[in-house]
């Protein structure tokens, strides 16, 4: 397993400190991964996963709440009042004047495509190049198709998800107040309902892992599925549309767009729909892929990524 080079905890104001690490080449071309979730935190496996050439100088961190970052959403007593999309926005420039990086490649998945335009939008002269996979952008009509509209596939599990809320209206609301439950049994119970939904979600993909989501409750989970919920009921503080709204701010920024076909969780529509807004974008479909990463996403995304390690 490659060993970060530096890492350290970055005080972004608020009482809070992100975890960050750099990897791979020290000389590299500067590259920022965002990880998913929101709250899932950064893995060990991303250190090498995306550059296995070793031009890049990788930084992975934690974004707020999760991880090894602090306070940590998982104690109760920690506010989410100051864990925000913007607050993220910020975080993510604080750390690259830390890291003395004038400019660096975007490479998010999922809710790490939410992040990383919402950045590039914000901060573009910063961005050299985006790379992007499984495309998400936060929309409330996202949003309700991943914790309403997919259920018409799931119909039963769908019943057990908003049972374990107290009703499908305003589900994700719910869920949210249920985690902040006083009582510890209330918010076990609520994490676990909604992770198993996740891996529902994510059950009829190809190479689809049972259980990736929803196995013991540790911090590590209870933290990922609070976040989730305060940000996803609050529609991420993103205007419907926004990001694909602002695109067109991105063109002259090199982008690459990759999305599986068979992603029930984040339906290819929204993709094609960021491409066409996207001046110079480049997007690929890979039919035989859903969500999760696969052998096809990866080739066309290793690919990019070689490609734009020559860019100075």
């Amino acid at each position: 397993m490659t060993e970060p080079h530096a890492s350290g905890l970055l005080e972004v104001g608020d009482g809070n400190r992100i975890y960050w690490e750099s990897c791979g080449n020290p000389d590299g071309k500067p590259m920022v991964v965002l990880h998913g979730g929101p709250g899932q935190g950064c893995d060990e496996r991303m250190r090498a996963g995306e550059d296995p050439h070793g031009r890049y100088r990788v930084v992975l961190l934690d974004q707020r709440g999760c991880g090894r970052s602090t306070p940590h959403a998982a104690d109760p007593a920690t506010s989410m009042a100051h864990n925000t999309t913007a607050h993220l926005v910020a975080d993510l420039e604080l750390l690259r004047e830390h890291l003395g990086i004038d400019r660096w490649l975007l490479r998010g998945g999922s809710w790490g495509v939410t992040l990383a335009l919402a950045y590039a939008s914000s901060y573009p002269h910063r961005v050299s190049e985006i790379v992007l996979s499984s495309i998400f952008t936060a929309r409330p009509g996202e949003i309700d198709w991943l914790y309403g509209g997919v259920g018409r596939f799931f119909p039963e599990e769908y019943r057990r998800f908003t049972a374990a809320a107290g009703g499908a209206e305003e589900v994700v609301a719910r869920y949210d107040r249920l985690l902040a439950h006083p009582d510890p049994q209330v918010r076990i119970g609520a994490t676990a309902a909604w992770a198993r939904w996740e891996d529902t979600v994510l059950s009829l993909e190809p190479r689809a892992k049972p259980g990736a989501f929803s196995g013991p409750v540790d911090d590590a989970l209870s933290a990922m599925v609070r976040i989730c919920a305060h940000y996803y009921t609050n529609h991420a503080w993103l205007e419907d549309g926004e990001l694909i709204g602002n695109v067109a701010a991105l063109a002259g920024i090199p982008g690459v767009l990759v999305h599986g076909r068979l992603d029930l969780s984040c339906p290819v529509t929204t993709a094609y729909e960021l491409a066409r807004a996207w001046p110079g974008a480049q997007l690929f479909v890979c039919d035989e892929s859903g969500h999760r990463a696969s052998p096809a996403k990866r080739e066309f995304l290793r690919a990019a990524l070689d490609r734009f390690a020559e860019h100075k």
